[in-house]
């Protein structure tokens, strides 16, 4: 491992653990996300608050995030792209400043693949917002939506892209086990309505 893969792995890492939902939230006095809903700092949770622009603005400030780190780091450190697409996504799931309790990664990943990989980020939100709109479960259409990153990647012959990609496939449904756990129950809440 080179200066510049350290560089763009700590770069990445440190762009991720940005918690802007729970700044945003902080801010706008709604006071700690982590004390609301699932205590998540993801934009869902920011949507229980009763404020959908801190959850749009979540989402976006979470996916530019993800998209910075791959930008800056095509500049700067050209051979280390995916060094810093793994640092972003990492920070995101387990920042340092939050003891490690971060986010789900969906809207984070959705960043990173837009400059990495854009048809495989075309996919990603076709099948987010399909399955949102369809069954109005957050967590199933973010892990459904991480999942189709890998296979977009195969799919079209980016090989190179496939282990990574399956990778944070895997970290972003490990994410979600107590969603997986509810949905098992019949008891994940929808989008849009209370409980």
């Amino acid at each position: 491992m080179n200066s510049a893969t350290v560089l763009a792995l700590v770069a990445g890492y440190l762009l991720g653990s940005i918690p802007f939902g729970l700044l945003l939230t902080r801010i706008a006095g709604k006071g700690d996300i982590r004390d609301i809903g699932s205590g998540n700092i993801g934009a869902t949770n920011v949507l229980r608050t009763g404020s959908k622009r801190l959850a749009a603005a979540t989402l976006v400030l979470d996916a530019v995030k993800g998209a910075a780190a791959v930008l800056i780091a095509r500049q700067l450190w050209p051979d280390a792209v995916n060094f810093a697409a793994v640092g972003a996504l990492v920070g995101h799931l387990y920042p340092v400043w939050l003891r490690f309790h971060g986010g789900k990664g969906v809207a984070t990943l959705l960043g990173i693949l837009a400059p990495l990989f854009w048809q495989a980020a075309l996919v990603y939100v076709i099948v987010w917002l399909g399955l949102l709109a369809i069954f109005r479960i957050s967590s199933l259409a973010g892990m459904s939506a991480a999942a189709s990153a890998p296979v977009t990647a195969l799919i079209l012959g980016r090989m190179d892209l496939v282990p990574m990609l399956l990778g944070f496939a895997v970290l972003v449904i490990w994410k979600h086990r107590e969603n997986i756990r509810r949905l098992s129950r019949g008891e994940e809440p929808r989008v849009g309505r209370k409980g």
